[in-house]
């Protein structure tokens, strides 16, 4: 599995990992076991929440990791409403105690709240020298965020930015990406293949997929990830789905351009597409 530097982080993290949003939904030992083999796999970039099934879904991912907990580049998020000074640090304890760990190595404000963001990045700043956290990142910030959380942290501080991105939305290509690539912070796409929505313009994905001996999936996760800066976490919960995240595939400069092509940018959206 490839691997690239996480933002500031001297980390090199698996350039695709695990999503775990509504794990908690499936059999729980299929979900478990589907985590373990895609740690075999190299898929060591383990993203959950609190908001997550009201955090079983760090629950499950606790068990999933006992004993290979230094596989795991781990991550997890603060709900807004729960991001003030001191409820920044308290949910991070909870999420540890869920999780079966003593650390994250990355701990994300899950979108813009009420609560003043300076409080919130005080408390990230606290946890990581406590050695609680590693590093922290944000989520759901258009470039307005990004600049505010920059001036309150200053540079070399932010680790990532989570956001939406897939081949039918590529809204974050306008602004978000250059702005992160330029400040270097990682990109992080979450449902990558859509909702419940995967795209293939007129079989084109099918069709680089079949040159490569691939699938469409495998294709539109190397075209998201095609810029050194960013990172994907697609959900699978079941082995063989797993195991199809996995493979690399490399395309070419015809093949990406193709894709362009049949999915294009389109206008910048007026606002920071989400989920």
């Amino acid at each position: 599995m490839q691997k690239k530097q996480f933002g500031p982080l001297a980390d090199l993290v698996s350039v695709i990992g695990q999503g775990t949003w509504q794990i908690e939904t499936s059999q729980r030992q299929a979900v478990v076991a589907t985590l373990r083999r895609g740690l075999d796999l190299g898929l060591t970039h383990i993203d959950t929440a609190e908001l997550y099934g009201s955090g079983l879904s760090e629950s499950i991912i606790g068990e999933a990791i006992e004993g290979r907990r230094d596989e795991v580049f781990l991550v997890s998020k603060v709900k807004p409403n729960n991001a003030s000074r001191r409820g920044t640090i308290a949910a991070c304890e909870a999420s540890l105690k869920r999780l079966k760990t003593d650390r994250l190595d990355c701990f994300l404000l899950h979108w813009p709240g009420s609560h003043p963001l300076e409080g919130t990045i005080a408390s990230f700043e606290d946890l990581q020298k406590a050695g609680k956290i590693r590093s922290w990142g944000v989520s759901n910030f258009d470039v307005d965020d990004l600049e505010a959380a920059l001036a309150i942290a200053g540079p070399g501080r932010i680790a990532c930015n989570q956001v939406l991105y897939y081949l039918g939305e590529r809204g974050i290509e306008h602004e978000v990406i250059p702005w992160c690539a330029e400040h270097g912070v990682a990109v992080v796409a979450y449902s990558p293949f859509g909702q419940h929505r995967f795209p293939d313009s007129n079989g084109t994905l099918t069709a680089i997929a079949a040159a490569h001996h691939a699938t469409p999936r495998q294709v539109a996760l190397a075209f998201l990830t095609r810029q050194a800066e960013v990172f994907a976490i697609p959900k699978a919960s079941t082995l063989p789905h797993v195991e199809e995240n996995a493979r690399t595939v490399s395309l070419t400069e015809a093949d990406l351009a193709r894709i362009d092509a049949a999915f294009p940018l389109g206008r910048k959206p007026s606002v920071l597409p989400t989920l």
